[in-house]
């Protein structure tokens, strides 16, 4: 009979795709739980962005990782890890905690930054959130400015910058 070796050969190769797919979830940086939302576009359509009415925020996390009654934001970045996350990717992802919360009434403990190389589980801490919520406040204020410094001196980046309508030192 053929039988025999068939169901043999079937769970060899389901207990080989597992062990795949484990590794393949690990190398990701995503942690255990159930993936709720993507934003990575190569999934299916992205989801519709996590809003804040009492902040006027909005964001679209790579991925929101169910475990329980937890949520985890992933932020998922192309280049290689520094040795520290850039204080700019600790205040994304604050901010995404902070859509978390406020759009699933659960407090994230922490979220995930996923550089190529490597992943970053940074606590979402009374001070990250102070930091981010002093920043908004900050960008705020700047909106209402005419007079705008320009913190840079690349072309591309002052092309896409969100001042350039109205900024008076203009690369482009």
């Amino acid at each position: 009979m053929v039988v025999g070796p068939l169901i043999c050969l079937l769970v060899v190769l389901a207990i080989a795709l597992l062990v795949l797919a484990r590794r393949a979830r690990r190398r990701s940086g995503l942690p255990q739980g159930r993936v709720i939302y993507t934003d990575t576009r190569g999934w299916r359509r992205p989801e519709k962005p996590l809003f804040s009415r009492t902040f006027l925020l909005a964001g679209r996390p790579d991925y929101l990782v169910a475990d329980g009654d937890i949520i985890i934001p992933v932020e998922v970045k192309s280049g290689r890890a520094p040795a520290q996350p850039y204080r700019s990717h600790l205040l994304q992802l604050a901010a995404y905690c902070l859509l978390v919360e406020e759009t699933y009434a659960k407090r994230p403990p922490y979220g995930i930054i996923t550089y190529a190389d490597q992943a970053f589980e940074v606590d979402y801490t009374p001070e990250l959130e102070s930091a981010l919520l002093n920043t908004l406040e900050h960008m705020r204020s700047d909106l209402g400015r005419d007079n705008i410094p320009r913190s840079h001196n690349h072309p591309a980046r002052c092309q896409a910058c969100g001042f350039h309508d109205r900024c008076d030192q203009s690369l482009a």
